[in-house]
């Protein structure tokens, strides 16, 4: 425990040493403390190269970096980023962007004399080059399946041909694996564009020191500016820690070391809520809490090609949906943070979401349900349930539930790693899951049930297959009014919950405490860290 203590403090010695250093060794005086904002992220991050922006640690800093097309605004949106406007033809399938002309990259030696130069239409042609480039390994190459060619039509003129209408295009075309890169600094050897990210974000690249720190200083010559018309940013730096102990995070930012914390951890949630969500009467004056929704649906997933004689049954998947009481389940295990999943998988605050309850509690229905199986069959329901470490209290939940309907279910604990590949691959007849909303449209979260998406080339994790709703889903594709889309879309998330291949557990809520000081960190359903507009006050 001594040595634990020691190598932390020893650690957060370094940390605030090389923030001194990477912050004010090119500046005549230090930076004033309340212009930098502070944050932690103890998942940590494996690249500033927006090719590899998979996951929220990698894409907050990314979002930081870079610009792309179109960007969302809080209320998911689309509006234009780089792109000063664009159209779409008749036909929903070419998308013309027009540029903005005064849109620079950050310094780099790459670039010359001159050390920076403005992006054109032929960088963007790099750019979603290398999504689908084997030699990259992007993971964010699917966002460019629906896409047939691309094309510099001039200096500041960049089309996009799909291979057919997809309502949602651009939506996608927000995420930042579609940022621009430079390609002089990108393939330039000496350079590791990995660690030495060049964009034109709101901030640039100062010092990384991995599994320490990363330092971010604000970009001078930023073309955004608020309402006002003043320059946005507004804070002088950004510094990211990389704390693996969610415990000591917590110390930290209890202590005002850390701006804020992102979601809430079991291991100190009742220290800060009440049963019912709220901030503890000891932090009211201390803290601020935001609350809002979260595209993210939490679920168990069966795999419907399993030889689990249960599983194969419609009627035990339902008596494991109806089985357990997700009130309940929400309001002691989750401190009433997310909303109980009583009707279908897509989550709250998409369109087309269905209005039918599917998942209410119906212990005496379930326990029915199970004891026809057994009759039938002469075989006693018994679930294998993967999961991680995070979720485990949920899962042994569902295991003391479900004994009580007459369904044994043995919870196979394995790194998050692991799991992911094993779900992939097959390898697993039941598995506790989740889908955040790559880009808001629920046919985001409709595409896991679409048979040409079957795992492991596509994210069909429960090979679920219905005819019908193939059919529904591709009628949708080629519904560019959202009006038009949503009915399909109602229909789908019926049938799905009409067939059982999941469990849906709860639709999240985004959750993050913040210092007193800290003002303009606005909130939004994708749960996107933006901080172009934050700035920190005196108390």
């Amino acid at each position: 425990m001594k040595r634990n203590l020691f190598l932390f403090f020893l650690s957060l010695l370094q940390g605030i040493l090389f923030l001194f250093l990477a912050v004010g060794c090119d500046d005549p005086t230090t930076v004033d403390s309340k212009a930098v904002f502070r944050y932690n992220e103890f998942r940590n991050i494996t690249s500033l190269d927006p090719a590899f922006a998979r996951n929220p640690q990698n894409i907050w800093p990314i979002q930081q970096l870079f610009n792309g097309l179109v960007q969302l605004d809080h209320n998911l949106n689309v509006v234009p980023e780089i792109a000063a406007r664009w159209e779409i033809d008749s036909l929903g399938t070419t998308y013309t962007f027009f540029l903005k002309e005064d849109i620079f990259f950050h310094k780099a030696v790459q670039f010359g004399p001159e050390k920076t130069r403005a992006v054109t239409a032929h960088d963007f042609v790099y750019s979603f080059d290398r999504l689908t480039d084997p030699a990259v390994g992007s993971p964010g190459g699917w966002v460019l399946q629906q896409v047939k060619s691309y094309q510099a039509i001039d200096q500041y003129t960049f089309q996009i041909q799909l291979k057919q209408t997809f309502p949602a295009f651009l939506s996608l075309l927000s995420m930042r694996y579609c940022a621009v890169v430079p390609k002089e600094v990108v393939e330039d050897p000496r350079h590791a564009f990995r660690k030495h990210p060049i964009g034109t974000g709101p901030f640039q690249f100062k010092a990384w020191e991995e599994d320490i720190k990363l330092v971010l200083r604000k970009n001078p010559h930023y073309f955004e500016r608020d309402n006002q018309g003043k320059q946005l940013p507004y804070l002088e730096a950004i510094a990211i820690s990389f704390l693996p102990d969610i415990q000591s995070e917590f110390m930290l930012f209890s202590q005002g070391k850390f701006d804020f914390l992102n979601s809430i951890d079991p291991s100190y949630k009742d220290e800060l809520l009440t049963s019912k969500g709220t901030l503890q009467a000891s932090y009211q004056d201390k803290i601020n809490l935001q609350k809002g929704p979260y595209l993210n649906t939490e679920y168990i997933g069966f795999y419907l090609e399993s030889d689990n004689p249960a599983l194969q049954s419609k009627d035990i998947r339902k008596a494991i949906n109806i089985g357990f009481d997700r009130v309940k389940m929400i309001t002691y295990l989750r401190n009433t943070i997310g909303f109980p999943a009583l009707e279908g998988f897509i989550p709250k605050g998409l369109a087309g979401k269905t209005t039918k309850t599917f998942n209410e509690y119906q212990p005496e229905l379930a326990r029915t349900l199970v004891k026809q199986f057994v009759e039938a069959t002469n075989i006693q329901p018994t679930i294998r349930l993967a999961t991680d470490i995070n979720y485990l209290d949920i899962c042994e939940y569902l295991q003391r539930e479900l004994q009580k309907i007459g369904i044994t279910v043995v919870i196979e604990l394995m790194p998050t790693a692991t799991l992911r590949q094993a779900k992939s691959s097959g390898k697993l007849e039941a598995f506790r899951a989740s889908w955040i909303a790559d880009y808001p449209d629920a046919e985001n979260y409709l595409s896991l049930f679409y048979f040409a998406n079957f795992s492991p080339g596509g994210p069909n994790y429960t090979h679920f297959r219905q005819a019908a709703f193939d059919t529904l889903y591709e009628a949708a594709l080629l519904r560019s009014a959202l009006k038009e889309r949503v009915d399909l879309y109602q229909q789908m998330d019926d049938m799905i919950m009409n067939y059982y291949p999941v469990v849906p557990l709860y639709y999240d809520q985004a959750v993050r405490f913040v210092q007193k000081d800290v003002k303009g960190l606005e909130m939004n359903p994708l749960n996107l860290l933006y901080l172009k507009s934050v700035y920190k006050t005196t108390p």
